[in-house]
């Protein structure tokens, strides 16, 4: 009996493991590349997201940058999180502004 009760458990914990979602890729630029010349045009869908470190570092290989600075409270920025983010580029730097509830509220290059 306990033989047939270590195969369906080995069974199950196959099943199981081959229904679980995929794994969230490493931060890592899709081309193998940073070029360190920032573009924002391509991460501007990250304003509103929460500047948690996986998302500022996933907007800074995306923007191609090679470094980021966060400015935390800068969340005066007129019409707020749904205002259009203007696209910037040039420098190695992104920066990312957030606002009171850690949201991110502008990207820029510097």
């Amino acid at each position: 009996m306990s033989r047939l009760l270590a195969c369906s458990l080995a069974t199950a914990t196959c099943l199981l493991a081959a229904c679980a979602g995929p794994q969230i890729a490493g931060v890592a630029p899709i081309d193998g590349t940073i070029s360190g010349q920032c573009h924002t045009e391509k991460v501007r869908g990250a304003v509103g997201l929460a500047a948690s470190d996986v998302t500022i570092q996933r907007a800074r290989v995306d923007s191609d940058s090679t470094e980021v600075q966060v400015v935390r409270g800068a969340d005066m920025r007129p019409g707020g999180a749904n205002a259009p983010v203007p696209v910037t580029s040039g420098g190695s730097r992104l920066t990312v502004e957030t606002g009171r509830n850690n949201a991110i509220t502008g990207l820029s290059c510097s």
